[in-house]
């Protein structure tokens, strides 16, 4: 998930063709440009160009101009801290959304009661206009300058692996050269403090201004291994400018309010209860009713879409994913295995072998030897396949994150076996398909991103890869949704397409996916009867429309702050009387609203009326039907609504119609 930015926008700056030996600074003039990209490549202002070179600018608005900022305030809050306090041991401080975070090694931990010093000591950075200054190292020009850095002297002897890694030590080393920034006081010459790091920086601290402020502290695990030491990271945010950075805290505050963890408790829909264990929830009445509602409407759209429904289990012996090559490419993720059913005689000889079984981390598999059941005809073809499967991973306790970063999951999953040439009409129409469905929850602002092939993390051939990309890529042009590549993104399988959609308050956040696979048919050994009577293998097609019920259920909360659509509603009715003579007139609508399916209370309570309203506004129900003197003698019912507005004296049927017409449309207005 991740927030739009409000950037500044600058002038569009054309790239340059290089006739003379120059640096960036003598081809980009316009202060808003921080860096250039030659050959692909990012690169410092200061970096030498030749003539030929051709350099695309990167201004500080752009998303790689965003992340050299953020980058660049990690290194000096990395400078601040060990300027107050020397013995501070460094991690490894990469750009991450919206931010920047910096890892330290310290023997006190931190606490926001630091932030006060520790930003002062950034001020003092940034107010000198310390210049970034990239230096070539060897290893052991490396070692001997950060002898005194145990972390940064592991990451050297990593170097090409850590790219790789998935805890931002690529930002400091790679394939290729090592590389050390010095923070140059641009006066003397004098080096205040260097980072190990490939960069590219800021020209100049300066430039950091007064956008970036110091969020938050955690601990975190060196490299991400539960194994290595514990250590005291800091978040912090950086943006182009001051009302910018007003406008993302702005946005953080709404979505503190928002927050799904608050709002489950608030509303009694779900829990984690320590019995059970980490990231694994169980929701309550009225969550479960939430969400029996979202899975409803989704069968309905399956079936008007030609889908069919299938189960599978919850276990399954290794085999199956060593077919499918999870073991091999995914296994880090997975559960350890149960050895199950061996046996042993009295004497304890194992006279049965047993065999591992693992906790399923995908349905795909499944689904595979389904589809491998019987023989198939191209006359089947598509054939969609789909299931709301409870799938198991193993994440990281740290990573674990309320609803939207579960152990346990329910994937909305399906997969459609197609012939080859049905390929991009199947892809574009699961495409409308997706947008369609998710508008009906009520999302409506959608981009599109394209994630191609990771050479070092895939299987099968360059042709297969480029086709499928290809296909993939023209399907999501003519959607005419902006489309925004994902270089490296796939899994190991194929190339994705996935949609990014915004919620209430502006935040990203990665829904549906829509990707091809031509390994595991070929791993499965699928085939279907071609018309001229051959044998031939199918396309496979992954779609996942919520990603995970849990966390659709998550965003939902969010985009609505709690405050669903009728449709979507625990409760979807309350009847409040005015005095307790009225209740047995109210109570007869209330039960004519039930007997149609509509989920309605009397609220027969002691509370005064006024007290009743304020329960049921702040649990959010839709509808609150009021009835006094008037409305009775009238055969009326007054509604009262969650924003505080009150329609007086509706006809009991033309109220009921109301009520049931919106809930039956799936409105999202009241």
């Amino acid at each position: 998930m991740s927030e739009a930015p409000e950037a500044s926008i600058h002038p569009v700056i054309p790239p340059v063709s290089v006739t003379e030996e120059t640096d960036g600074f003598g081809v980009f003039t316009d202060r808003s440009v921080v860096a250039m990209r030659v050959g692909g490549e990012l690169r410092d202002l200061a970096h030498r160009l030749h003539a030929g070179d051709v350099a695309e600018p990167v201004t500080i608005d752009s998303a790689d101009g965003l992340s050299i900022l953020r980058h660049s305030a990690a290194h000096v809050l990395a400078q601040a801290v060990q300027s107050i306090n020397p013995d501070a041991r460094l991690g490894i401080g990469p750009p991450v959304t919206d931010g920047f975070y910096y890892d330290f090694d310290v023997q006190t931990p931190f606490s926001v009661d630091d932030f006060r010093e520790l930003s002062k000591a950034m001020e003092r950075i940034v107010r000198q206009g310390q210049r970034f200054v990239r230096r070539v190292v060897t290893e052991d020009e490396a070692r001997a300058e950060l002898a005194h850095e145990p972390y940064k002297l592991e990451l050297i002897g990593l170097k090409g692996a850590a790219a790789d890694d998935g805890e931002g030590a690529g930002v400091e080393v790679g394939a290729g050269e090592l590389t050390i920034y010095d923070n140059v006081d641009p006066k003397t010459g004098e080096v205040h403090w260097k980072d190990l790091c490939r960069g590219p920086h800021l020209p100049s601290t300066r430039m950091l201004g007064n956008g970036w402020a110091l969020m938050r502290v955690a601990a975190a695990y060196w490299r991400g291994s539960e194994k290595n030491p514990q250590l005291q990271r800091i978040y912090g945010t950086a943006w182009p400018s001051k009302d910018e950075l007003r406008a993302h805290q702005s946005r953080l505050e709404e979505a503190a309010k928002r927050d799904h963890r608050k709002r489950g408790v608030e509303l009694d829909l779900f829990s984690f209860p320590d019995e059970i264990g980490s990231g694994l929830a169980v929701f309550h009445p009225k969550g479960g009713i939430i969400r029996y509602e979202m899975e409803e409407y989704l069968r309905q759209q399956l079936f008007k879409a030609g889908y069919e429904l299938v189960n599978s289990p919850h276990i399954t012996k290794a085999h199956l994913f060593e077919t499918s090559g999870h073991l091999q490419w995914y296994q880090e993720g997975m559960f350890p295995a149960m050895h199950l059913d061996e046996e042993r005689d009295a004497e304890g000889h194992v006279t049965r072998q047993g065999q591992d079984y693992y906790l399923k981390p995908m349905n795909c598999p499944f689904h595979n030897l389904i589809f491998r059941a019987r023989g198939r005809s191209y006359r089947e073809l598509p054939l969609r396949l789909a299931e709301f499967g409870t799938v198991y991973r193993y994440e990281k306790s740290g990573t674990l994150s309320g609803l939207t970063r579960v152990r346990g999951l329910t994937q909305d999953d399906a997969h459609i076996y197609v012939t080859p040439d049905q390929v991009k009409d199947e892809v574009a129409s699961q495409l409308a398909f997706v947008l369609e469905t998710l508008r009906g929850y009520g999302l409506d602002d959608f981009y599109l991103e394209l994630s191609t092939r990771n050479p070092e993390k895939s299987v099968g051939s360059d042709e297969l890869w480029n086709d499928a990309t290809e296909t993939l890529r023209q399907v999501a042009v003519e959607s005419g949704l902006e489309l925004v590549p994902d270089p490296g993104g796939a899994a190991f399988y194929g190339p994705k397409i996935s949609v990014q959609a915004r919620d209430a308050i502006g935040r990203t956040w990665q829904l549906s996916t829509v990707q091809l696979d031509f390994n595991q048919p070929e791993r499965f050994e699928l085939e279907y009867t071609a018309s001229d009577g051959t044998r031939q293998q199918p396309v496979m097609i992954h779609r996942a429309l919520l990603g995970s019920i849990e966390r659709f259920f998550a965003i939902l909360l969010e985009h609505y702050a709690g405050a669903f659509p009728a449709w979507l509603a625990p409760v979807q009715v309350v009847g409040i009387p005015v005095a307790e003579q009225y209740q047995e007139y109210l109570g007869g609508i209330i039960d004519r609203l039930r007997g149609l399916g509509v989920r309605a209370e009397l609220d027969a309570s002691d509370d005064r009326m006024q007290k009743k309203i304020r329960t049921h506004t702040t649990q959010k129900v839709p509808y609150q039907l009021i009835v006094g003197e008037e409305d009775r003698a009238n055969g009326a019912v007054s509604f009262r609504f969650r924003d505080g507005t009150q329609v007086n004296g509706v006809p009991v049927d033309e109220a009921i119609d109301r009520i049931t017409s919106a809930i039956a449309s799936r409105s999202m207005a009241l």
